[in-house]
């Protein structure tokens, strides 16, 4: 039933919309935000199950509606990049070197989180050597033996 309704809202705003830009004319209104915000996810999101998004690709006007809204108010990639076309009419690749800062970035979280916790105490080393046999913990063997 709830497909079905979904379904249905769906086609009325697709009816709704017709071929204008937005549906109160050649502008945005509040009403554009709000049915972008649900749409734009269920058009472009990769889902388990694809029946509505199915339908709403069957619905030319309200692909155009996601699409020139996408290009006009959001002109830049999910990096928070400005799309650039190459030469090719593909996107042009904004960081030369991306891998390498992708690389970097994981090796200064790790290097981040390997001294918090040797300076939180969490991991500590110990050097093997002649001590006091009285700092050595007691293996959990010889625990239950004594009980």
């Amino acid at each position: 039933q709830l497909y079905r309704d979904a379904r249905e809202c769906l086609t009325l705003l697709s009816q709704r919309l017709g071929s204008q830009k937005f549906f109160f004319g050649d502008s945005p209104a509040s009403l554009d935000a709000l049915v972008f915000s649900r749409l734009a996810p269920l058009l472009k999101a990769k889902l388990p199950n694809g029946k509505l998004q199915q339908h709403l690709k069957s619905l030319q006007n309200l692909c155009n509606y996601c699409t020139s809204i996408l290009s006009l108010y959001f002109p830049w990639d999910g990096a928070g990049a400005p799309r650039t076309v190459g030469a090719e009419g593909g996107e042009a690749e904004e960081e030369p070197h991306k891998r390498r800062n992708q690389l970097l970035s994981v090796v200064v979280g790790l290097a981040a989180m390997l001294a918090y916790a040797f300076l939180s105490g969490i991991v500590s080393i110990q050097r093997g050597g002649a001590g006091p046999a009285a700092r050595q913990p007691i293996a959990m063997e010889e625990e239950e033996e004594e009980e």
